[in-house]
């Protein structure tokens, strides 16, 4: 597993679990008994050419008009599932972890999240998934930390 093998090779704490297969965020965290704010769903889009990883909480969605504001880009647009499927060539479609560094990607993450203890989130697989302390993850990930995610009601 990639993901493992980074974080053990950056000297990062995690634990791993697994669970039944999941295929979005919100059912990873009922599946993990975790709160949906603290599991980090990632959204690959491309603005003006170039990708960006962004983080946000399972129970938030993107909001597209203020990050296209906040990185002062003309066009924005979700990335398609070729273009992930090219990017994260060691991840099932969907089960993509949330560091863009990893996969060379710019990484933002919503500010909801900033002050979390801890972030869980997709091991590269739909039944496996992976916990850190939030200060370990904007230590390793260094994302830029904006304000474009809203939750879902």
């Amino acid at each position: 597993m990639r993901v493992a093998d980074y974080l053990a090779e950056n000297g990062i704490e995690f634990e791993t679990s697994e669970h039944r297969s999941v295929f979005t965020a919100q059912e990873m965290a009922a599946e993990e008994h975790v709160p949906g704010m603290q599991v980090a769903k990632p959204v690959v889009i491309k603005a003006d050419r170039q990708f960006y990883m962004c983080v946000l909480p399972a129970c938030h969605k993107i909001d597209l008009d203020a990050l296209r504001g906040q990185l002062g880009a003309k066009n924005i647009e979700l990335a398609d599932e070729k273009e992930l499927a090219q990017i994260f060539g060691d991840c099932a479609l969907g089960a993509e972890p949330p560091l863009g560094n990893l996969y060379d990607l710019p990484t933002i993450m919503d500010e909801s999240m900033e002050d979390d203890y801890q972030i869980t989130f997709q091991a590269g697989e739909h039944e496996k998934a992976i916990t850190m302390s939030m200060a370990d993850y904007k230590a390793l990930v260094q994302p830029k930390v904006l304000a474009f995610g809203y939750h879902m009601t």
